[in-house]
């Protein structure tokens, strides 16, 4: 098979590095720390071309499977090269099916609905939040036939960026201001993410198949699939940073490829290392870093805990950079990286994410009636005289004279720290709330619709009555494996430095560690969806290595695929049983109790 950067190489540096032999770099020796850890079973990466190394080559589809239903080898080939796509869609339209199966019911406001959902249907009436009547009031309105709308265009107070509510308020406008209405394209959002896992995991482990399985567990996943079917703010998130993760994934392999082509190469057709093109090539021009801090702005805009993401995966695109240096023949890459890239990272990721932010808040500029729009109208300073931090205290702060500065925009930084120190301060006590630690084992999960219907009402059958409940809570047994994943995942990371565990491990622990740091913050587990998807990634990756590596004998691969099958058959089940309370389902008292598993369930 033609390697994919075969050809002439016209690099100014790479012919001059062929002319230099100086230039060209000995085979690299294990360092005294890479030879202290194979005693804990680390193992040095095989002597490859270079160019293999700095981009690793899909695999060629195999056709077996095609092959033994008839198909013959050219179709067997083409149909083979098609699931790359055709095997992800599946799998989203699965997810899909499932999430837009009953949208609408039940017919209520749910949970925090009550916020998020009129908030962006004032979004749509005056491009800001305007004031509602009490919940229990117009909730009702809401959904009587005929409807009344008890909105006024007064400002109102509100706590999160307006992206997420814009999203709400797209199903809004095309359906109206109702259940399925409001619901609708975070259901779409939801199903989206799952097809973009399974093309994020095909991608990460060069595996369609791998890759699938992430999209399917992802699928089954309660959590997530409860959140895609209510109209909050925390999938929206989820969605932007898995979007941007997936970004800055492909932007590693087109910049990679970039220095692989720009390598010398020997007369036996292998790349080497080259001093000059580590040091000084360019990556080019690289949109999918654009576009990873256009998605990270869109999170940022959505709900505050999207600035995790963005400094995490701001840090992983540099020393991805730095790695890939290496790799190429850098002598020092961090310096080549601080000279090279990091300017340019910074106005991709960081400068293009607040452009964003600022953008989303259009409707807020564009009218006066916003909450604080006129703060800064007769006041020079920018900021309140102090701040207060979580795990320091109180810090003053020096006031300027800021009137160079917009009012809007002084307005907007002392609204934005309001709403900071409302998050951080929020303390009020909710029977559901639950602490970051207990989340992965799924300690304390959140009731979002409960009833208890009588027989003959709302479909219960059952004598003594029935439970109608939509519970926020994981897939129990997927949870619980992702604990052992993330263990696996950081001993491949540490022992055998595998930047795919890394990658996932980064991503997963910017949505959940930031937490830890606000223990007295009344905080839920829904919280959470925002690192389910690297949680399906770190399970399918520990299911590739049930599966067993390359050139395992048959008897190897015969018992890891009976264990890797019968751990994906148990979630789906898991999935399966606890349906009914994902979805609000009349089930007997007994059938819901069954499902309680534990007392800190109910």
């Amino acid at each position: 098979m033609r390697h994919p950067y075969d050809g002439p190489v016209t690099s100014d540096t790479a012919t001059q590095a062929e002319r230099d032999e100086d230039l060209l770099l000995p085979e690299p020796q294990p360092s005294a720390w890479q030879r202290r850890l194979r005693r804990f079973g680390y193992t040095e990466r095989p002597h490859v071309d270079v160019r293999d190394r700095l981009v690793v080559p899909f695999p060629e589809p195999g056709t077996r499977v095609w092959s033994s239903l008839g198909l013959g080898p050219a179709a067997a080939s083409k149909v083979a090269r098609l699931t790359g796509w055709g095997g992800p869609l599946l799998v989203a339209l699965l997810a899909g099916l499932i999430r837009f199966w009953h949208l609408g019911t039940p017919r209520a406001v749910i949970f925090d609905e009550t916020y998020y959902a009129k908030d962006a249907w004032a979004l749509l009436q005056y491009g800001y939040e305007g004031t509602w009547t009490d919940g229990k009031v117009s909730n009702p309105q809401i959904l009587a036939d005929p409807q009344i709308i008890p909105l006024s265009p007064d400002a109102g107070y509100v706590v999160h960026p307006p992206v997420g509510k814009w999203v709400i308020a797209v199903g809004e406008q095309l359906f109206g201001l109702n259940p399925f209405g409001w619901r609708f394209m975070v259901a779409l959002l939801g199903t989206l993410s799952v097809l973009m896992v399974c093309r994020i995991g095909r991608r990460l482990f060069r595996s369609t198949a791998l890759g699938c399985l992430a999209g399917l567990l992802l699928s089954v996943d309660g959590l997530h699939y409860v959140m895609s079917r209510t109209a909050l703010l925390d999938l929206v998130i989820m969605f932007f940073a898995l979007a941007a993760f997936g970004c800055l994934v492909v932007d590693r392999d087109w910049s990679r490829a970039r220095l692989a082509a720009a390598l010398p190469v020997g007369e036996d057709g292998l790349a080497a290392p080259d001093r000059r093109v580590g040091d000084r090539g360019g990556m080019g021009w690289r949109p999918w870093r654009l576009a990873a801090g256009l998605f990270l702005g869109l999170a940022c805009a959505s709900k505050w805990n999207g600035l995790y993401f963005l400094a995490a995966f701001g840090l992983m695109t540099i020393l991805w950079d730095a790695g890939s240096r290496r790799v190429a023949g850098a002598r020092r890459p961090y310096v080549a990286v601080l000279r090279k890239d990091t300017g340019w990272a910074f106005l991709s990721v960081v400068v293009v994410a607040i452009c964003t932010y600022l953008v989303s808040w259009t409707g807020w500029f564009a009218t006066k009636g916003g909450y604080g729009r006129d703060w800064a109208a007769h006041r020079k300073g920018l900021s309140p005289d102090h701040i207060k931090l979580p795990a320091i205290g109180r810090i003053d702060l020096p006031q300027f004279d800021m009137t160079w500065m917009p009012d809007a925009l002084r307005s907007l930084w002392h609204y934005e720290f309001q709403v900071y120190q409302f998050n951080i301060g929020l303390s009020t006590p909710h029977m559901y709330q639950s602490n970051p630690w207990s989340w992965m084992v799924l300690g304390r999960p959140v009731s979002y619709f409960y009833e208890s219907p009588k027989k003959g009402a709302d479909g219960c059958t059952a004598a003594q009555g029935c439970a109608r409940e939509i519970l926020a809570i994981g897939t129990p047994l997927l949870w619980w494996s992702a604990c052992f994943a993330l263990l696996y995942l950081l001993y491949r990371w540490g022992f055998r430095r595998d930047w795919r565990a890394g990658a996932i491990l980064c991503a997963a622990f910017a949505g959940w560690l930031p937490w830890m740091m606000y223990q007295d913050r009344t905080i839920f587990l829904f919280y959470a969806v925002a690192f389910v998807p690297y949680l399906c990634l770190a399970v399918a990756m520990m299911v590739g290595a049930i599966l067993g590596p390359p050139g395992s004998d048959e008897r190897r691969r015969m018992w890891g695929a009976v264990g890797a099958g019968t751990l994906v058959l148990l979630i789906v089940w898991n999935f399966i049983y606890f349906f009914p309370i994902y979805t609000g389902m009349p089930i007997s008292m007994d059938a819901w109790r069954a499902r309680m598993w534990f007392d800190s369930w109910i």
